[in-house]
């Protein structure tokens, strides 16, 4: 797609991802990755006895799995060399992501700028689903910043 054509689809759903499964092994993966060890997320007899009755995914793990998400779903733009995290504007963990449970990136175009610098700026908003759930995992306003 042409740079041209990605402006077009500013203000419009750009994709969706794959489902994704978030089980235990994952969970514990990240958990030894980071450090963040709270029961919670690694000690599924203890989290049998919380509100969600199983252990959940830390929230970052969640918001990590974005950029997994970006690559099923959202076009990619001719000429781009290098693409990077610029950050966010705004995330919100809406909803528990339970162990065993799948989810997935839906992904719309809110903004699209040349900076000073000659790369573009992109605000893509996020939603990650949960596979049978009403309520999303997480929302975000995510920025991006891609260089031609």
């Amino acid at each position: 797609m042409t740079l041209e054509d990605y402006q077009a689809l500013v203000g419009t759903e750009l994709g969706v991802s794959d489902w994704v499964l978030v089980d235990q092994a994952m969970i514990n993966a990240f958990a030894d990755v980071t450090g963040d060890h709270q029961f919670i997320h690694v000690d599924p007899e203890r989290a049998k006895m919380t509100p969600f009755g199983t252990t959940i995914a830390h929230g970052y793990l969640t918001l990590s799995l974005c950029s997994q998400f970006a690559g099923m779903a959202l076009p990619r733009v001719e000429g781009v060399k290098m693409g990077v995290n610029y950050g966010h504007n705004k995330v919100r963990f809406m909803a528990p992501v339970k162990s065993g449970s799948r989810v997935r990136g839906r992904f719309s175009l809110a903004d699209l700028t040349q900076r000073p610098d000659g790369g573009w700026q992109s605000t893509t908003n996020v939603t990650v689903e949960i596979e049978g759930s009403d309520k999303p995992a997480l929302i975000a306003e995510w920025l991006t910043l891609q260089y031609h």
